[in-house]
């Protein structure tokens, strides 16, 4: 099992420049690095790779954007600019040696207007027929797309492990994993260690998140249990630290963060991964 650490907690965009945090997560104690790219065609990917390989990092996961301009559901030209810009970024991971693509990748963030049932059917078909095809292009190339139920506020169509089971099952593609984030888990499921069992073979990706979004283990969350679930189901993927802080404005206000939950994004980090070492190994 990786620790890793999301760019989102430090800068957003990610670019070029944005290399220069690498030398303090491996001084801090991460593993890899969780690369949210926005716009993969300002990134010298090379570079990237190489500054990663420099310290000693590698790019565990890449966390996909998705704006209101990428939805899977969502008019054709928005389903097109997602669908080109998911297969642009699994080209970019070969060169990066990554090999998770994860986030809600089935619509655009920020989407939830409580659909009737017959509009969610039909997009339920759409995104499913996408996803096939997703996960077609990924196993070609030797990766996972992880999707992530996000919590109601932030999407009206995957919100439940049991929602991301059902997807996964339909497309029924070893490529198409499960993404779980202890944040969204916190609100919408009844119990976070029988959840992680529920997915069991279909975990490929773990976010770590305080309840309040904050630091993991300074937090409500039943932490010991989530080791247990993860051990149980024998996951050894990355973990990754995934928080906010003020900081990035663009995130903070994507993200809600209206106030300083911890007193810093550096504490976040030195003590996020001090916490994770010390449960999960």
């Amino acid at each position: 099992m990786r620790f890793g650490i999301n760019t989102f907690l430090f800068t957003f965009p990610f670019t070029n420049q944005s290399v220069a945090f690498f030398p303090l997560f491996k001084q801090w104690g991460f593993d890899s690095v969780e690369i949210a790219i926005d716009d993969p065609d300002v990134l010298d990917i090379p570079l990237i790779r190489s500054e990663l390989d420099k310290n000693e990092l590698v790019c565990g996961s890449i966390c996909g954007v998705f704006g209101p301009d990428r939805d899977l559901r969502g008019t054709a030209e928005e389903q097109q600019n997602s669908l080109k810009y998911i297969q642009k970024v699994i080209r970019q991971m070969k060169i990066l040696g990554c090999n998770t693509f994860a986030g809600p990748m089935y619509s655009s963030v920020g989407r939830a207007n409580a659909e009737t049932p017959e509009n969610y059917a039909l997009q339920w078909k759409l995104v499913r027929s996408h996803l096939k095809s997703l996960a077609t292009i990924a196993e070609n190339s030797g990766v996972i797309l992880a999707i992530e139920p996000l919590n109601r506020f932030e999407t009206d169509f995957i919100n439940t492990v049991d929602q991301a089971i059902t997807m996964a099952k339909e497309v029924g593609s070893d490529s198409l994993k499960i993404h779980l984030d202890s944040f969204h888990m916190n609100i919408e499921e009844k119990n976070q260690h029988d959840a992680i069992l529920r997915v069991g073979h279909y975990l490929g990706h773990f976010h770590a998140c305080g309840s309040d979004r904050g630091t993991p283990g300074g937090d409500s969350i039943d932490w010991q249990s989530i080791k247990k679930a993860l051990r149980t189901i024998n996951y050894k993927g990355d973990v990754v630290i995934e928080s906010f802080t003020q900081d990035v404005k663009a995130i903070a206000r994507a993200a809600a963060i209206w106030r300083n939950i911890e007193p810093s994004n550096k504490d976040i980090a030195i003590k996020g991964i001090s916490f994770l070492r010390n449960t999960f190994v």
